[in-house]
């Protein structure tokens, strides 16, 4: 597609697309498709102006390379997927919102008097009944409040007041749910399988290209080396490699045969199998998640609890300060102003569209939030668990170093082992080829025809002898390949930190490749930013030995780590934390973690690991960067110190109300002005973004 490019900056760039028109689902998948192109790190789109912005890192020249290579045509099929859709939502209570305040302000302009006082009357029934209601069940909340300041303000006559109130109160419910709907809508979409074709394997032996929507329980896909698994299954055919770091924490694959699980998300490493689907995905997964999210109170922060119940709280007293007003001055009007006068719009309002504005503000950064009781929880913990492997690591074997045996050159038996690696890609083979491309090795072909032995290794003919290469088992049990003996002392003392690849030349170990998982980049800088931002303790939860252990914490920086621990021994350590009454955040990216991350006060998956971490976790975050989680930290730290502002404005703004009118100073009408006014003025306000887009 074109592009025509409207402003550029530093790593800003707007741009309007040439069509004549856009619809809403093609917006969302523009949006959708800008949003995940390497580098960037947040993407617009106005569909009305058909422009598109974008907030981005790293070459220009890529980014408008893969721009050009979208089309609305190649996204057809992602077109239903997006049929539950933000924007759509946005554009419904918009034109609802708009149509309130229209009628409100043409009510006021063009009905006569008589007819709107006859409508005012109408439309206050409803909150009456509900006030009474309340009453009869002998409670005394918001809505006698409200009722109670709508009577009042009919029976003395201030019908502009009562219209006033309820052209309010339905406004605020409007906001209520769009930014209830939208987050739910939001989570749910983010939370769906993003894979959007796959290959059915039909009857006649053909595989076909189709949506993934279109899978049945018990149809046979094809899975190639290299692809992700889009959906669980059981091996039909084929034997192959799964590389699950993101599902187990393993980093190094693991083999699986006809009759055995795999599970979406993890990757076919080597070989080509036929899978039969136990699972399947669609709009049914997206409704089952909306249903999970609507059916918990996890929408419900504690900060909205607190506020709705104060509000509730302050009922009596306001009806009481309006009754004592009365009695004191016998004046009507003064006991109407402070009536008119309520906490419970400013802290029913306000409160829940910050949270909710706090969850959407996140989830321009590619943060997930279930809820926005856990950004409190973020907030308060004083204590971060990190799992380590596909976590603080990416789970990408990298080759550490070559220890030559039997008097043979290292870099020789790098380029050996690269040209044996280089014709099965899994993860640790890609490690070789890419050391030996790294120093500059060619590994023309020397061998012979290869032999592949799944989950074993590699064996073929160099210059007339059997070479192997492999793991452990397969060179030393199953090759019988032995160590002479002047290398073995060398042999037993290879680093335990790293794992293993067995090089046997003539039935002799020739050299051992030495293979380990590096830190991410950013796990120094982000984990100094968490001590910055209050954070007291940060741990490492690992199952590697303790000797690899201890070198990774000292790398990373953390306060402290255990080793060789269990899934289960992950929640124990929670929950020995918890007894130490620490507030505990557990951000991990596998199976292996769920238990964990379901046990701490807020459990942080990483957006590239396994389905279910996604879904037993409370926040999500984007698997390139892990400096989203001090961003996440900031930002409910901001969503707090908001929340506290504005428990002290509504308090003290209208506390003077109240003191004003009980006074005379401010009648009715005024008193009513200045309280909603203020109302809506402190709920706009707690829509704008917490943190500052750099």
């Amino acid at each position: 597609m074109k592009f025509q490019i409207l402003h550029e900056s530093r790593g800003r760039i707007r741009l309007r697309a040439a069509v004549y028109r856009m619809s809403m689902e093609q917006a969302d998948a523009l949006e959708e498709y800008a949003g995940a192109i390497k580098g960037v790190d947040r993407a617009t789109v106005h569909e009305s102006a058909r422009t598109l912005t974008i907030l981005y890192k790293g070459e220009r020249k890529e980014l408008i390379s893969a721009l050009s290579r979208f089309s609305f045509a190649d996204q057809e099929d992602r077109l239903p997927a997006l049929s539950h859709s933000s924007r759509q939502i946005s554009a419904e209570y918009k034109g609802k919102i708009l149509r309130h305040a229209a009628g409100f302000a043409l009510r006021r302009l063009l009905l006569p008097l008589p007819v709107r006082r006859v409508y005012e009357i109408y439309r206050a029934l409803p909150y009456m009944a509900k006030a009474v209601k309340t009453l009869l069940q002998k409670k005394v909340t918001v809505e006698v409040l409200d009722g109670t300041a709508i009577g009042v303000s009919l029976l003395t006559g201030d019908y502009n007041t009562a219209g006033s109130v309820m052209f309010l109160l339905k406004l605020g419910d409007y906001l209520d749910e769009w930014t209830h709907k939208k987050s739910v809508d939001d989570l749910a979409r983010s939370m769906s399988l993003n894979v959007d074709q796959v290959w059915l394997h039909r009857e006649d032996g053909v595989p076909v290209l189709v949506p993934l929507a279109g899978i049945q329980e018990g149809d046979l896909i094809e899975v190639n080396t290299g692809h992700v698994v889009p959906l669980d299954g059981v091996l039909e055919e084929g034997d192959v490699m799964i590389g699950q770091a993101s599902l187990t924490g393993e980093s190094v694959p693991v083999a699986k045969s006809p009759g055995m699980s795999v599970y979406a998300g993890s990757v076919v490493e080597e070989g080509n199998c036929i899978l039969k689907v136990t699972k399947t995905a669609g709009s049914s997964k997206y409704d089952q998640i909306v249903r999970m999210i609507e059916d918990s109170e996890k929408l419900k922060s504690e900060v909205e609890a607190r506020a709705s119940g104060l509000a509730d709280s302050l009922v009596p007293w306001c009806l009481g300060g309006s009754a004592l007003t009365w009695l004191l001055t016998r004046n009507v009007t003064r006991a109407v102003s402070v009536l008119m006068v309520d906490f419970s719009c400013a802290l029913k309002l306000s409160m829940p569209l910050s949270v909710l504005s706090a969850m959407r503000e996140a989830s321009l950064y590619k943060i997930t939030v279930k809820g926005g009781k856990f950004l409190e929880k973020v907030s308060a913990a004083d204590t971060i668990i990190f799992d380590k492997t596909g976590t603080l690591t990416n789970a990408c074997p990298t080759v550490a170093r070559v220890v030559p045996f039997s008097g043979h050159d290292p870099a020789e038996m790098l380029r050996i082992a690269a040209c044996m690696e280089e014709h099965f890609p899994h993860s640790m083979a890609n490690a070789v080829v890419r050391s030996a491309r790294e120093h500059n090795l060619d590994h023309e072909e020397m061998h012979s025809e290869v032999e592949y032995i799944v989950a074993h290794g590699i064996a073929t003919r160099i210059g007339g002898e059997r070479a192997v290469i492999g793991s452990r088992h397969f060179v030393f049990e199953d090759e019988g390949a032995v160590i002479l003996p002047e290398d073995r002392e060398a042999f037993d003392s290879l680093d335990p930190r790293y794992s293993h690849l067995y090089l046997a030349l003539g039935g002799i170990l020739s050299a051992a490749i030495c293979i380990y998982d590096p830190l991410r980049p950013e796990v120094s800088e982000m984990i100094r930013g968490l001590h910055a931002a209050g954070i007291g303790r940060v741990v490492m939860l690992t199952g590697d030995s303790e000797k690899t252990a201890r070198a990774i914490a000292l790398e990373a920086g953390v306060d402290d780590f255990r080793a060789e621990v269990l899934p289960e021994d992950k929640a124990a350590y929670i929950q020995k934390e918890h007894d130490e009454g620490r507030g505990v955040i557990m951000i991990g990216d596998g199976i292996n973690d769920a238990p964990a991350l379901s046990m701490a006060d807020a459990g942080v998956a990483i957006g590239s690991g396994a389905m279910i971490a996604r879904e037993v976790a409370d926040i999500t975050i984007a698997a390139e960067d892990l400096n989203r989680i001090l961003v996440m930290k900031r930002l409910s730290d901001a969503l707090m110190k908001r929340t506290r502002r504005n428990y002290r404005f509504v308090m003290t703004f209208n506390g003077a109300l109240i003191v004003l009118g009980a006074f005379g100073i401010l009648p009715p009408s005024l008193s009513a002005l200045l309280h909603n006014t203020s109302t809506l003025i402190l709920s706009l306000s707690c829509m704008t973004d917490l943190l500052s887009p750099g």
